[in-house]
């Protein structure tokens, strides 16, 4: 398996770029994300995924290995190959990928062409359980809206409210919009207090 690739960029095109290192020009097939993350410099490092199949070998190449494991994780779910892993990579972003497995969001999985409603739901089944654990989405959740609940609470207290009662609102706002941001929960709960 090889690794990462660095060398001089020597062709760029949405689809695909070469990489020239030691005399040999590595051509790459990469996302439309990787494309738009690609410096300006000649000198760049991308990282890789060899997918061997009997008629070619094709070298995927990733701006950063979070990418990279996305891809790998988007092709071991039945009915996803390298292509179709490639074009959701390209048409959404790998965070939005994410965040819509974690939370089971079919529609955006699907806005991804080539991707139907029966593959959207068994990509979030194959993977929902591997997502959270890899990217630890719930535990990330939980903190911030902790964090927010907290910060909320204070600048309350300090407008002059009584602790108990501003964390009832508070809770029950949280309850309806877990990512609610401190400046939400505090215009939200002056309305209900």
């Amino acid at each position: 398996m090889i690794a990462y690739i660095k060398g001089k960029l020597t062709e760029k095109s949405p689809t695909e770029v070469v990489i020239e290192t030691n005399g040999v020009g590595y051509l790459l097939s990469i996302s439309l994300h990787t494309y738009s993350s690609l410096p300006d410099q000649e000198e760049i490092k991308l990282f890789t995924f060899l997918h061997i199949k009997e008629d070619a070998h094709t070298l995927y190449g990733f701006f950063d290995k979070a990418e990279r494991e996305l891809f790998k994780l988007l092709i071991s779910v039945s009915g996803i190959g390298p292509g179709t892993a490639r074009t959701m990579l390209s048409s959404i972003a790998p965070t939005t990928i994410i965040q819509a497995i974690a939370n089971g969001d079919n529609v955006t999985i699907q806005s991804a062409k080539g991707v139907g409603l029966k593959t959207a739901q068994r990509v979030i089944i194959d993977l929902k359980d591997k997502i959270s654990k890899i990217y630890n989405i719930e535990m990330q959740n939980e903190v911030i809206s902790t964090t927010n609940r907290n910060e909320a609470l204070e600048a309350l207290e300090v407008l002059g409210f009584v602790r108990k009662t501003a964390e009832k609102v508070i809770d029950k706002i949280i309850k309806e919009d877990p990512q609610a941001s401190v400046e939400t929960l505090i215009k939200k709960a002056l309305k209900n207090l």
